[in-house]
């Protein structure tokens, strides 16, 4: 065991020196791999951090919210239905919420406006007049604590409210366009009557039984839409893998040119690599000898590659937030919020990743050795 691991130190050290002696051609190479493996890292760590944060903020979701549907388009929450759901077996709690859109012509983006329940803790209600607002809106409109602000309603009238608070930082991937508002203040603006809602959402006693309530839901009430908190994750996924394959698609052409640029590379041998195998062979270096070193060395550019692209996305993502990739990635909205990734690696991730970029390398090299390495060494070093 000694002696072999004594053989490859010295087959990479041969490999090493070979491969400084055209390190022109070899660091250009090693840029573009790491290049790609930076893209293709990149994109793969941001959409799965981001499925991460999507299920780490549904985690506590209500398990089912009820939407009003009038043809076929969602409508309020007329007064009744509120006990008409607590009567059916396994709903354990049961909750009418208002919230709703506001466009904003100043910074031409929407808002979301909404108003804590009446079970919601006092620390979390908001007095009327007054309004707590997430950090990405504070930006836009150059906003803070005590300041006052104007929305015209869709029906003409002007309201004035004062900032009582900003959002922090570390919640702005929920509240970067978040208006929080007291139950008076919502209803006047949105000239909504007491009594009537958004939609409910429901706390179901045993998870298990989720699908079934909801079926009953649906009998109890067909005017009504019960989404799960199942199907809100399994629609985000949705969107995060289009957009990842957005994204691989726009950079399939490169890629594609790289694996065709990598090949001819790796499968051809220059006449200075075939006059190198021949003097190696006539000095009484064996075929298996030359193959091996010929392996260590695609081995230790794609291996290099990989590693240098892979630290450099997970710097790019979790550090500078993937700017690259960010507009993409994240959506099209005006308000951006700026958050910072819980860092997620996926061993099944690196692992596929790592065998597409450095498996078809190394083994491409293996083939063009072993022609040369078996030809007369004669005739190989008189091309």
């Amino acid at each position: 065991m000694k002696t072999w691991i004594e053989k490859q130190k010295a087959l990479i050290d041969f490999t090493l020196s070979s491969l400084a002696r055209r390190k022109v051609k070899n660091l250009g190479m090693l840029l573009v791999y790491t290049l790609i493996v930076f893209l293709l890292a990149s994109v793969m760590l941001f959409t799965h951090a981001l499925r991460r944060e999507a299920a780490e903020v549904l985690k506590n979701s209500p398990e089912v919210i009820v939407q009003r549907m009038v043809a076929g388009r969602h409508d309020l929450i007329p007064p009744g239905y509120l006990e008409k759901l607590g009567r059916i077996r396994g709903v354990q709690k049961k909750e009418g919420r208002l919230w709703g859109y506001y466009y904003d012509g100043v910074v031409k983006a929407n808002y979301t406006l909404m108003a804590p329940s009446a079970e919601a803790p006092a620390a979390q209600k908001v007095a009327d007049g007054k309004i707590v607002i997430g950090a990405a809106m504070a930006r836009a409109r150059g906003l803070a604590t005590g300041n006052l602000i104007s929305f015209r309603s869709y029906s003409g009238r002007l309201f004035s409210f004062t900032v009582a608070d900003v959002l922090p930082h570390a919640a702005e991937l929920i509240s970067a366009d978040l208006i929080l508002m007291s139950e008076a203040d919502y209803r006047a603006f949105f000239d909504i009557p007491a009594g009537y809602y958004t939609d409910i959402a429901l706390s179901v006693a045993n998870p298990q039984e989720v699908r079934n309530i909801a079926a009953k839901l649906a009998e109890a009430l067909p005017d009504s839409r019960p989404i799960l908190r199942d199907e809100v994750l399994r629609t985000y996924e949705s969107i995060f893998n289009w957009r990842e394959g957005i994204v691989l698609v726009l950079l399939a052409g490169s890629i594609f040119a790289f694996a065709i640029f990598a090949w001819e590379k790796a499968s051809g041998l220059s006449a200075e690599e075939k006059r190198e195998i021949g003097i190696l062979k006539a000095i009484g270096w064996e075929t298996g000898d030359v193959i091996k070193m010929k392996f260590w060395e695609g081995a230790l550019i794609s291996l290099t590659a990989f590693l240098l692209g892979y630290v450099a996305a997970y710097v790019h993502v979790f550090r500078f937030s993937s700017m690259l990739f960010e507009p993409v990635l994240k959506g099209w909205a005006v308000l951006y919020p700026r958050f910072e990734l819980t860092p997620v690696v996926d061993g099944f991730q690196v692992a596929t990743l790592f065998f597409f970029t450095v498996f078809p390398y190394t083994v491409a090299t293996i083939v063009p050795i072993w022609r040369a390495a078996i030809t007369d060494p004669d005739a190989v070093m008189r091309g």
